[in-house]
């Protein structure tokens, strides 16, 4: 990782997603702030940033930031990428590397969009507890080096996971979107619990997270597989297994509708943005 602690990365975007990520890899000791620039479209939120992390340095161009640093990490909207990548081609050189966060984007349209070397991950919320996965799909002009030390640095904050262009929407909702997901689930569960008994809401989540938190450490243990511990719990005719008959009448298919939809709006955004950059290959 030494590497990557003197290496100057730079951060275009210090939103929800890309304040995560700074903060992500100083807490887990990957980068140094003295190591890491940034630029935001609305210079209070980088100011609030420096505020915190008073190291980190405050560029006020994209032809600043790109000139000192090898890592451009692209942490604008969607909407926003193809002006961005208008405005960075003439400042980014071959030896670079620019990492989008974008994924309707594809790799091949970032190759085709910059002169510089391109990487897409996808991080998630939960790396900012040093956890869970991030995908990775590399463009073709990333050397064997390049991937391992990228892969090296994205595994200080979480699990790396490589994947291929078909299921980038499909990973991406397991990945990054099913935190939210299962926290709407988990609150439902909560308000349901409240709404039907006595119990109140403080304790209803505090005993709802403690399960949450549990269930995730024995399935890191690999105690159980998912069927397995159903299983295990739902004792025939007891009570468990009449709450289980609810949720499969319930649900029905529920989780289908939902990767449908979220892979019909990816489809329109994606068809859209290629529109405006015009970079996807023939």
């Amino acid at each position: 990782m030494e590497e990557c602690e003197n290496m100057n990365v730079g951060f275009i975007g210090t939103g929800s997603m890309g304040s995560l990520l700074i903060e992500s890899f100083i807490d887990a000791g990957a980068l140094k702030q003295t190591n890491i620039s940034i630029i935001n479209r609305s210079p209070e939120k980088a100011a609030a940033l420096k505020a915190t992390y008073p190291g980190i340095t405050v560029s006020t161009s994209l032809e600043e930031i790109a000139s000192t640093c090898e890592w451009l990490f692209l942490c604008v909207k969607p909407k926003e990428m193809p002006a961005l990548f208008h405005a960075l081609q003439p400042h980014v050189a071959a030896d670079q590397i620019a990492i989008s966060i974008t994924s309707p984007i594809s790799v091949e349209s970032l190759d085709a969009a910059l002169p510089c070397k391109t990487c897409r991950i996808i991080p998630s919320i939960l790396n900012r507890a040093l956890s869970g996965s991030t995908l990775v799909t590399f463009g073709n002009k990333c050397t064997q080096e390049d991937q391992a030390n990228l892969l090296r640095f994205v595994s200080a904050v979480s699990e790396p996971l490589q994947i291929e262009e078909e299921i980038t929407r499909v990973a991406s909702d397991i990945v990054s979107c099913g935190p939210a997901f299962f926290s709407f689930l988990a609150q439902r569960f909560i308000d349901g619990a409240v709404s039907e008994t006595s119990i109140s809401q403080e304790e209803a989540t505090e005993l709802t997270t403690s399960m949450i938190i549990g269930l995730g450490k024995l399935l890191e243990s690999g105690h159980y597989t998912l069927p397995a511990l159903q299983k295990r719990v739902c004792v025939p005719g007891g009570i468990t297994g009449e709450g289980l008959a609810v949720l499969d009448d319930e649900l029905g298919d529920g989780f289908g509708s939902l990767f449908k939809c979220t892979h019909e709006k990816y489809a329109t955004e994606k068809e859209k943005l290629l529109a405006e950059v015009l970079y996807e290959p023939k």
